[in-house]
């Protein structure tokens, strides 16, 4: 009899109406965050309004649709992203990180051991997306200085912020979703409960040290030296045929011409870079500046776009530019070039060069796009520019300084004058462990063992010092303003909004799935797999599943949707609902396959010349390495 009514508790639900619309809104946000016809954001916000319209069958009330921008998640990621930015400000990171080129010298070994080293654990107290956007220069740098392709390092640089991102609660976003939809489901599953701050501490040490000796020892093994070990920009983007010198001929119609009015004249694809004159360069603000007649003009054209301008202005073809040098005058304070990665958070993706007014707004001309894993040489005006792209720009040092400051931009190589708040370390570093302490450390436990100690009673005392992580996060927000870290108008360019719309859209989703029974309907489906596999095995399939979902859309959506999804499986098949959520928290954080699943894997994209199967042929072991490590690991600490 028990076994008859264990059966039906367990059986599959049939399939609703309400379900069937929460179905259908999952299928058209996975199409729109893959195919990426809306800007992440704006799909977010789509999921949120269809759900909201859509009331009578996913009932979800206009509250709950807009809950997502109240959720404890969104305001504390807001928060540390805020603070994130605090410390980067000071410069601590980046120093770290210089260190890193004095212990390293030219063996890859050390390179390596000293980038997963300061990596790992600094992403685990820190954002570990805003660590790879610091550290991405530095450890350019180093791999140039030593005499090791970029290619060998960043990518590993990546996967290693995602390691260590594992080790606490505030390392990665994904975390403190997980942890605010886990201690959303309470009521219904007593086993969950939303994460301390060390809650998983131990097993984010075991996966960063396997994954930290995988990528030490193999994985730089798998990876190809895409971009040369000299640092020549002119041979690594082969611009050498799209880069002339023309001569102003006495009977060239562009005499007396502005640049910006000859620029003007010229077919679509062919740009007007630099003037010469009497040996003077002459570069941006250039639009002003009148032709004269034996003028020089740098121009980037093809072949066939570059003898029809000269032909067609009386110009005389003088060579094509073969280095940097030929590129850059001897004074380094006149010109430099440099790679500029677009974070997905620019306000430049979806642009063109052209609707951007790039060149006017910056004073920089860009030479070449490495845009998902291709070079682009020709035409740049009118190309979409995406997240993830790298410009290979030409400006003064002034220009490069301004850009550097600038959070459209992440500068591929160190400022020359970084312009960080030293005085101010700390400061930042005594707000954080500010935030981090009230959180971490039990002080009503402390409490108690000073008083069976002393005699003194300090629990009241003690206890009241314990708080929410929530509450900590705007507290050093506002500490790092008062103290001087952070200025008031740095505080909204500090937070990558499109993970906050992102994270308030997708939250009523999973109230949604919870609600109309839908993550019920599929945890039963799952849980009929047990009747022929062991659990250890399930919980490895929800890993593996979430992980390849996590590829496909974001890591935020994909905690979202697995987990009501798992905690019911688990609860179907008698197992532990809180180890399948770890599983689905760590395969999310943890996105190896591709330079999309998450953000760091595209700010190493094209620094590091990579095509989209290098990050396969080098993340697909370690996920199945870790994937194994994880879900031993959770066995282990908190059974299945």
């Amino acid at each position: 009899m028990t076994a008859i009514i264990l059966q039906s508790a367990n059986a599959i639900p049939p399939v609703t109406p309400n379900m069937l619309v929460v179905f259908l809104v999952i299928i058209a946000a996975i199409i729109l965050f893959v195919t990426e016809w809306l800007p992440i954001d704006v799909t977010a916000i789509a999921i949120m309004v269809a759900l909201i319209v859509l009331e009578p069958w996913t009932q979800i009330s206009a509250d709950e649709g807009i809950s997502g921008f109240a959720s404890s998640a969104t305001i504390t990621v807001l928060a540390m992203l805020i603070l994130s930015a605090g410390i980067s400000q000071t410069g601590v990171v980046q120093l770290v990180g210089q260190r890193i080129s004095n212990f390293a010298g030219e063996n890859l070994q050390r390179q390596l051991l000293a980038t997963v080293g300061v990596t790992g654990p600094v992403s685990g107290f820190i954002n570990n997306t805003p660590v790879v956007a610091i550290l991405v220069p530095v450890i350019s740098d180093v791999a140039h200085k030593g005499k090791t392709s970029p290619s060998k390092l960043l990518i590993p640089l990546s996967y290693a912020s995602q390691l260590g991102g594992m080790l606490t609660l505030i390392g990665t976003s994904t975390n403190i979703l997980a942890s605010d939809t886990a201690g959303s489901l309470s009521s219904e599953y007593p086993a969950l409960h939303a994460f301390s701050f060390f809650e998983f501490t131990q097993l984010g040490v075991v996966v960063l040290l396997v994954g930290g000796l995988y990528l030490l020892f193999i994985g730089h093994r798998l990876l190809p030296e895409r971009v040369p070990p000299e640092e020549d920009y002119v041979e690594e983007y082969a611009i050498q045929n799209y880069l002339s010198e023309l001569v102003v001929r006495s009977d060239s119609p562009l005499i007396g011409m502005t640049v910006e009015e000859a620029d003007g004249e010229t077919e679509s694809g062919t740009n007007i870079l630099q003037l010469i004159r009497n040996g003077e360069q002459f570069t941006e603000p250039l639009a002003q500046k009148e032709i004269r007649d034996g003028d020089i003009l740098l121009v980037r054209a093809s072949g066939e776009a570059l003898r029809q301008f000269a032909e067609a202005e009386s110009l005389a073809i003088e060579n094509s530019l073969e280095t940097d040098e030929e590129l850059e005058p001897g004074d380094q304070d006149e010109q430099t070039i440099v790679e500029m990665v677009i974070p997905s958070s620019s306000r430049l993706v979806g642009e063109t060069l052209t609707s951007s007014t790039f060149r006017q707004r910056y004073d920089a001309n860009v030479l070449a796009f490495r845009s998902h894993g291709e070079v682009v040489r020709d035409r740049l005006q009118d190309i979409t520019i995406r997240g993830g792209d790298t410009l290979l720009i030409q400006a003064d040092s002034n220009s490069i300084d301004r850009l550097a400051r600038n959070n459209d931009f992440i500068l591929a190589h160190e400022a020359d004058e970084p312009n960080y708040r030293t005085e101010k370390i700390p400061h930042a570093i005594a707000i954080m462990f500010g935030v981090v302490g009230l959180v971490a450390i039990p002080w009503p436990a402390l409490g108690n063992g000073l008083a069976s100690l002393t005699g003194v009673q300090l629990l009241s005392l003690l206890g009241g010092l314990q708080q929410d992580i929530l509450v900590t996060s705007l507290a050093g927000v506002v500490a790092m303003v008062v103290a001087g870290v952070l200025r008031p108008g740095e505080i909204y360019d500090s937070v990558d909004w499109n993970v906050i719309f992102l994270l308030a859209g997708v939250i009523p989703l999973g109230v949604a799935l919870q609600q109309t029974g839908a993550a019920m309907f599929l945890g039963r489906v799952v849980a009929a797999s047990a009747d022929f596999l062991p659990v250890l095995l399930v919980l490895w399939l929800f890993y593996i599943a979430t992980g390849l979902i996590t590829e496909v859309i974001s890591n935020n959506a994909s905690v979202v949707l697995m987990i009501p999804v798992a905690a019911a499986a688990a609860t179907a098949i008698d197992a532990n609902p809180f180890a399948f959520v770890l599983a689905v928290t760590f395969a999310a954080s943890t996105a190896f396959l591709g330079p999309i699943g998450y953000q760091t894997n595209l700010f190493v994209y094209g620094p590091g010349g990579y095509k989209f199967s290098d990050y396969f042929r080098i993340g697909a072991p370690l996920q199945i390495l870790l994937s194994i490590t994880t879900v031993l690991g959770i066995a282990f600490f908190w059974g299945v």
